[in-house]
Parts: C-alpha cells; structure tokens; sequence
C-alpha cells in the first residue's frame, strides 16, 4: 500500500501534534515496510526528531516544488497536495493532525483522519476569535469528509459526536504511544549529569506540558503549600503570558525560590527528569488524550492528574485523581506520595503495568486496520 501523510507536524514541530505524527510514521513504517509512507510536507525543517524516519527505506518525503504552490504553501496543504496525489500513486491518505485537504474527494482515494481534540469547542475562551473559526471550518469539514476519523480517546470521540454531524460507525478509538526513549534504562551518571544540568533539588515535583491556562499550573503552584519546605515544582514547557500569573501567584504566597522554570529541554533530556522526580502532575482542565500521564508512568514515576476528560483514560488505575479546582486535594495526594514509600512501590508497579497497554507496536497495528477499514469502506460506496 502507498500511504500518503500530512506530515506538517512531523517536520515542524518538535512536541504535541509532532511527537504523535513521528510515532505513527515510525511504527508504521517499521512494522509494515511492504507499504511505502510519502510524507508531504509544506517546507523543510533542520529538526533532529526527524532522523529516524530519514533513514527508513520505505519512507520518503515530498514538499512542493517550484510552482506548485502559486497560492502560498498554506494553500498547497490545504488544496494543492489533493492534485499531486494520483501522481505519487497514493492508496489511501492519513491527515495525522485534525485536518485533510479540503478537496481530498477530488483525488478518489479513501482518506483517514486522527482527531485529537475539539478543545476550541470546549474550552473557547483559551483560543482566539479567529481561530476558533478557522479550526471548526476545517476541522469541522475534515471529519464529514474523512472515510475513516481515528480519535485518540473515548473522550475525544464523544466530543467528535457531539459537535459534528458524524456517524459513530466511522470512528475508531485508538489511544496513543509512548516514544521508545521513555522505556530505555537510564544509567546513574546520566541522571547525576541532569541533576547537576538543571540545578535540581534531591525531591521536586515535575508538571511536564506547555505553560498555559489550560494546563493549570496555577493549581500546582498553589498545591506546593501544603508540601515539606525541601520540595521544589520544576515546570518544563513552552513559556506563554499565563507564565506571569504563574509566578505572580508564587510571590503571593512567597513560594518563588521552590520554583524552577526550565524551557526548551532537549528531548533526551526528558525521561532523565521523570526518573528524578519524585512525583508527575497533570493539572489540565482538558485534555485529547494527556501523553504526559504516560509518559511519567513509563519512567516508574507515581503521577497525580486531574479529573474532567480524558486524563483518567491515560492514567486508569495507576494514577491518583483530583478535581482541576482543588488544590488542597492536589496537595494532600502529593504529600501522601512523598510520605508513604509504601504508596510509591505500588503507584510504580501499577503505572509500570497500566504503562505497557500503550505498545507502539499495537497502535502500529490498530492504525493499519483502519486503513484496511477504510478501503473496505471506499469501495463499497463506490461500487
């Protein structure tokens, strides 16, 4: 099968919507590599995520060429690679990140669309006017005309139906994977080295995730009371505005010096934080999906979420759960995690466990299916 991808993400972005585009891409092309993946992508990046997929023989990637974007490369995302797909003798096309082309029917092939989250519909007030538009129009018209939509969880799905006219027959439920670098041993002086790099306590609490309101860091910040004087909060993220109330809120409750922010983390990096850390917490209001939550539970770190969406999804048994709301219920699971080396043994075999349900092999696989589903489903309304 020649596989066709949106593969904006995969080039461009370094986390979020990129790491989940490169999974899929590697999984796939390493457990299938009878079929051939041509990824097309709008312009080129430097981005060192990419190797992997570089030197993967059944891989290739297309961005446009000299006069094929007259229109802008926006434009050739968003209509103009429909036209070059009879060309590259693509079966079947997989928009990775809550769009396809808009004209994808012109090109006669079933089309599969990964919705992550409709969070511009739940949760307006953290996007923009114009955005919220832009994203329902075509996000919107993504999930009527997509053969197949693949929704990274239950909850998602459930937003899916709520707010598009879509049959529930056409969506599939396939959760996300964890990068492999999350399950390599980590050696001793790897973690000193990172503890040294970033000037770590010997007990901090780690909240991995862009700092944004949606992500409520405010709530962990607030939870650091009720915690013993030696444990500090490391946030590790992209900065944004919210950052200032973040750390206005500290200075109130003169918690500044137990705060560290650290942006920019080189991606090797991050498991060596997780496995220091004495604790993950994911406040987020809302969530796709909550890869974070995996992620901590992969490395053997006891994790603290929040209820609401699909974060109980992620975490199952082998987190603990508190309201986005309630910061001394936040407090109070953090404190009995970090008293109880009773409680830590058993959050660590249980999220060990619960961790290894989210095999890169298995969403390899279910992914595949849908797209055998989705050429089923093509040719019988095409007969």
């Amino acid at each position: 099968m020649n596989i066709g991808f949106d593969g904006k993400r995969a080039v461009q972005n370094l986390t979020g919507l990129g790491n989940y585009s490169r999974l899929i891409l590697e999984s796939v092309a390493g457990e299938y590599p009878q079929d051939h993946l041509t990824i097309f992508a709008p312009r080129r990046r430097d981005n060192p995520r990419l190797r992997q997929l570089l030197m993967m023989p059944n891989v290739s990637f297309r961005y446009p060429r000299s006069g094929e974007a007259p229109l802008g490369r926006a434009w050739w995302r968003t209509r103009g690679i429909t036209r070059l797909l009879p060309a590259e003798k693509i079966d079947l096309f997989h928009g990775l990140s809550n769009e396809l082309p808009l004209n994808i029917g012109r090109a006669q092939i079933p089309s599969v669309l990964t919705m992550h989250d409709v969070i511009y519909r739940t949760m307006p007030e953290c996007y923009s006017s114009i955005d919220r538009v832009l994203y329902n129009i075509k996000y919107g018209a993504s999930c009527r005309i997509a053969t197949r939509i693949i929704a990274i969880s239950e909850c998602t799905k459930r937003d899916i139906l709520r707010y598009y006219d879509v049959e529930e027959g056409k969506i599939d439920v396939i959760y996300q994977g964890c990068d492999e670098i999350f399950k390599q041993p980590v050696r001793g002086d790897a973690l000193a080295g990172a503890r040294t790099k970033y000037r770590l306590p010997e007990r901090f609490i780690l909240q991995v995730g862009s700092i944004e309101r949606r992500k409520n860091a405010l709530l962990t910040v607030r939870s650091l009371a009720a915690l013993p004087e030696e444990v500090e909060l490391v946030l590790v993220g992209r900065e944004t505005p919210y950052l200032k109330e973040v750390l206005a809120e500290a200075r109130k409750l003169r918690l500044s010096p137990r705060i560290k922010i650290l942006s920019n983390v080189p991606f090797p990096d991050l498991p060596l934080l997780y496995h220091l850390a004495s604790a993950a917490v994911y406040p987020s209001r809302y969530e796709g999906f909550g890869l974070p939550v995996i992620e901590a539970l992969t490395c053997a770190t006891p994790c603290v979420a929040a209820t609401g969406s699909c974060l109980e999804e992620a975490g199952g048994d082998a987190a603990l759960y508190v309201s986005p709301d309630d910061s001394r219920a936040l407090g109070e699971a953090l404190r009995s995690i970090l008293d109880s080396p009773d409680l830590q043994k058993e959050m660590t075999a249980r999220g060990l466990t619960h961790a290894s349900r989210f095999s890169n092999a298995d969403v390899a696989s279910a992914t595949h299916a849908v797209y055998e589903h989705a050429l089923r489903d093509f040719r019988e309304a095409h007969k």
